[in-house]
Formats: structure tokens, sequence, C-alpha cells
């Protein structure tokens, strides 16, 4: 993982990821591979305790550091987390030249406890958050903003 700590294409297959999914990025809270980790975990955390109803905003309310955010504060916090797991998982395959596939993932969300309920049935449904070939990729953010209720299951 040091390797995508200290290359800069970390920050652009991940930007890449979350802008082909239709979400905004702030910058600084996903920069390098450390602070995205350290940004998913808080938002993983949080959510639990919130809730899978929660909006990205009530995440910003109930937490310290996450104002940055504040350009997704409409989304829904269950895809949107899901998504930021997804696309960091996505760029350290990218960023080490073997892809992503669904098993990296999971041993990415095991090794960095960044596990929710219901993660299986979440990437299983969103598998374009994984496979840059989806047609339908960049209607994940517009789904994520005006039915945040259709990610129940995370």
């Amino acid at each position: 993982m040091n390797h995508c700590y200290n290359s800069g294409d970390f920050k652009k297959y991940f930007n890449e990821n979350m802008k082909a999914l239709g979400l905004p990025v702030p910058s600084t809270l996903f920069d390098t591979y450390q602070t995205a980790v350290a940004t998913a975990s808080t938002l993983v955390g949080t959510l639990a305790t919130l809730g899978k109803g929660a909006t990205i905003g009530e995440l910003i309310g109930a937490t310290v550091g996450l104002e940055k955010l504040a350009v997704a504060a409409s989304f829904g916090a269950a895809a949107y987390t899901g998504a930021v797991i997804g696309s960091i998982a996505v760029a350290i395959g990218r960023v080490l030249g073997r892809g992503s596939r669904i098993s990296d993932l999971f041993a990415f969300t095991h090794q960095n406890n960044l596990q929710f309920e219901g993660i299986a049935a979440f990437y299983t449904h969103n598998s374009q958050i994984l496979n840059k070939e989806h047609t339908f990729r960049n209607s994940f953010g517009i789904r994520a903003k005006t039915s945040p209720s259709s990610f129940e299951y995370a």
C-alpha cells in the first residue's frame, strides 16, 4: 500500500472513479491513500451510529473534520460511503497495475476495518462502482441524491 501513498496517481484514479459515478469529490479528504482510508473510516463509523437513512449533511453535522463534504451534503450517506470505499479499491488496483476485483475490495475493507452492514449486497447491486464498462455508471450519483432509500440494503 505504500506505493499507493507515494503515487500521485491514487488521487487521479480515485477522483476519476467518483466523477464517473456522478459524485462530487472535495479536495484534501481523498488526496492520498491514507487520508482517503481515514475519511472512509470516519464515514463508516458515523453512518453506523446515525443509520442507513442518513445523508452526508447529517454525517457532517455529527462529525468534526468532514466539513469539506458539504458539496455532497444532499447525497445519501450509505451510497456515498460505499462509492468512496469502492473508489479507493479501484484506485489502489489501478496504481498497483492489477485492476480491481470484488475479492480485492473485500480484502481491503477487512484490512482497514471498513466493513458495513449489507456490504455484499451493496456491491452486488452496484457493480458500476468497480466496473468502468458499466453502461449506466453516471446514474449512480443521481440515484444517491434523489433516491437514497434505494440503498436500504447497505
